[in-house]
C-alpha cells in the first residue's frame, strides 16, 4: 500500500486526484480512489501507514477552518515528502565548479552515486533554494524540453529540484538552456 500511495501522491497515476499546488491531497479523496490497492483503506489505516513509515515518505496536515454557524471543520491532507512530478517547475539551475564543468559540458549532468541530480529553483531570491557560493558556473536546464523527452523532475519538500536524469542518470548538454 505504501508504494501505491507514494506513486499516487507523487505522480497522480492517472487517477482523479485533487492535488493542491503544494502537493497536498485531501485524505478523503485518497481513501475513496478506485485504485485496486486502495480498496478497504480508511483514514485510520492510512494514518497508521504514515506513522509507521520509517523513511518518512509522507506527511499529514490537519487544517481547521471556520464553517458557518456550526463552528469549525477539521480536514486532513496528505502529501509525499519528495518526488512530485506534477508540480510545475519553472526553472532548474545547477551550480558547479570550472573544473567539473569541463566534464559536464561534454557528457552532461550526472547523478553520480546519488539518486538524483540536485538543482535549485533560482538564485536565492524570495526564499528559493540558493546555489552554493563556490559555484562559478551556473547551468540553466530547459525543464520543458527535458520533460518532453521523458526526463522527470521533482520538487522536494525543502524546495530542491531533483531529477534522476535519463535511463543512464544523465541530463545531456542538449537540455542546457544557457550557461553563465
Amino acid at each position: 500500500i505504501s508504494k501505491t500511495m507514494s506513486y499516487l501522491l507523487r505522480h497522480g497515476g492517472g487517477e482523479k486526484i485533487n492535488m493542491r499546488s503544494d502537493g497536498f491531497v485531501p485524505v478523503k479523496s485518497l481513501v475513496r480512489l478506485s485504485h485496486p490497492s486502495m480498496k478497504g483503506i480508511n483514514f485510520s489505516a492510512l494514518e497508521m501507514i504514515v506513522k509507521k513509515d520509517n523513511k518518512r515518505r509522507f506527511v499529514l496536515s490537519y487544517e481547521t477552518r471556520a464553517a458557518g454557524s456550526s463552528g469549525q471543520v477539521e480536514s486532513c491532507w496528505i502529501r509525499a515528502n519528495q518526488g512530485h512530478s506534477l508540480v510545475k517547475i519553472p526553472m532548474a539551475v545547477h551550480g558547479t565548479s570550472e573544473k567539473a564543468w569541463q566534464s559536464i559540458s561534454a557528457s552532461g549532468l550526472s547523478k553520480m552515486a546519488r539518486n538524483h541530480i540536485h538543482m535549485a529553483q533560482g538564485l536565492g531570491v524570495d526564499g528559493v533554494v540558493s546555489i552554493r557560493n563556490n559555484s562559478r558556473i551556473l547551468i540553466y536546464v530547459n525543464v520543458e524540453k527535458a520533460l518532453a523527452s521523458r526526463i522527470p523532475f521533482y520538487l522536494s519538500q525543502n524546495g530542491v529540484v531533483l531529477s534522476p536524469g535519463n535511463e543512464n542518470g544523465i541530463i545531456a548538454p542538449d537540455f542546457f538552456e544557457r550557461v553563465e
